[in-house]
């Protein structure tokens, strides 16, 4: 059986034991004030305790949180991909191009003719996939920039104005010119 710290003191000979009895008589008395409620007893450590499982509760729960944030992320990204490849046209072989700016640089997808103008009303969209880009219907584009707006590269909005008062109102201006 190991020997106490106190024991182990009188037995190297570093106290006496009249120092062993002084600090026993005073350790008595000091739980005896504490439990009569004369001194006022040390919960330092009890409150340092506390204070470590509520920290550490709020660690647990910010990581919780991050956690959520993650797995809410990816689900969203799996829908956005799936929404994509549910609903993308086909891809043409064709020598009609359609230009348009994805980080500050232009770029180009083939279409035909009837794409490019559903294209320029704002009826179908470009989205940034798997490296590449994919024309989809509005609805679905729509769907997409819900979820992740920085997927969907043009979306025109089609909205027209009669100005009854405009003289060029019988010259329309062309937003599908070829470049």
């Amino acid at each position: 059986m190991s020997l106490s710290l106190r024991d182990q003191l009188l037995k190297a000979g570093l106290v006496n034991q009249k120092q062993v009895s002084q600090t026993n008589k005073a350790e008595k008395k000091q739980k005896r004030m504490e439990h009569k409620g004369q001194v006022e007893i040390d919960d330092s450590q009890q409150r340092m305790a506390k204070e470590a499982m509520a920290e550490k509760a709020r660690r647990d729960q910010e990581l919780n949180r991050q956690q959520q944030e993650k797995a809410e992320q990816k689900a969203r990204a799996a829908q956005v991909k799936q929404l994509i490849e549910a609903t993308r046209l086909p891809k043409l072989n064709t020598e009609d191009y359609y230009n348009f700016v994805d980080d500050k640089k232009v770029k180009r997808i083939a279409v035909n003719a009837l794409m490019r103008t559903k294209l320029s009303n704002g009826a179908l969209a470009v989205v940034a996939h798997a490296g590449g880009y994919e024309v989809i219907p509005r609805e679905a584009a729509l769907k997409i920039q819900e979820r992740d707006p920085d997927r969907i590269l043009l979306l025109n909005s089609h909205v027209e104005e009669a100005d009854e008062d405009d003289p060029y109102a019988a010259y329309k201006i062309p937003d599908d010119l070829m470049w």
